[in-house]
C-alpha cells in the first residue's frame, strides 16, 4: 500500500465522518446561492453524492451552471478555537442523472447505505440524484495546515482504506 500523507488520512476521516455540506450554486442573476445538503461518497465513481428537489433553488442552479462549489466542515466543539475547524472546499462540476442509469443506481446505493431514513425519498418522482464531481479542493486540517489538492488526491480520500 502507497504511503498516505497526515493530511489525505485526515481529509478521509472528516468526509467519512461528515453527512452535511454546505453547497455554493449561481442563479439566474449571476448572485451566489449557498444551501445545506446532506451527501454520500460514491468511491467507484469518484463523485460526492447528492438528492436534491427539482423545486430546489440550488438544483435549478446546478442544472443550469453545473460548475459547484461544496464545503464541508467538522462541527464546532464548545471551547475549542472556531479559526481551527478541519474543513475541505471542493471545486466540482455537477450532473443531474438518468433515473436507472447504472451510475443513478451506484449513486441511489451509496446515498441509501448512508442515510436508510430516506430510501422512501428515492421513489418521489420530484427528486433527483446528482454527482458532484471534484476538479480540485482545498484542504484546511487546522492552523498552519492548508495545502491545495487536485481531484484524484481527493477521490482517494473516498475510499475507506
Amino acid at each position: 500500500m502507497p504511503h498516505e500523507s497526515r493530511l489525505t488520512v485526515e481529509l478521509r476521516a472528516l468526509l467519512h465522518s461528515s453527512r452535511v455540506a454546505a453547497l455554493g450554486t449561481v442563479g439566474d442573476d449571476g448572485k451566489p446561492f449557498v444551501s445545506m445538503v446532506p451527501y454520500a461518497l460514491e468511491p467507484s465513481l469518484g463523485c460526492l453524492v447528492i438528492h436534491v428537489s427539482g423545486l430546489a433553488v440550488h438544483t435549478g442552479n446546478l442544472q443550469a451552471r453545473p460548475d459547484v462549489s461544496v464545503l464541508v466542515m467538522r462541527a464546532e466543539e464548545p471551547g475549542a478555537p472556531v479559526h481551527a475547524l478541519p474543513r475541505v472546499t471542493l471545486d466540482g462540476l455537477a450532473q443531474v442523472l438518468e433515473p436507472e442509469s447504472p451510475a443513478w443506481q451506484a449513486c441511489r446505493a451509496a446515498y441509501v447505505a448512508r442515510f436508510p431514513e430516506a430510501e422512501f425519498m428515492t421513489q418521489l418522482g420530484d427528486f433527483r440524484f446528482v454527482a458532484i464531481t471534484p476538479n480540485a479542493a482545498r484542504q484546511v486540517a487546522g492552523f498552519g495546515a492548508a495545502r491545495s489538492i487536485d481531484a484524484q488526491e481527493v477521490r482517494r480520500a473516498f475510499v475507506i482504506e
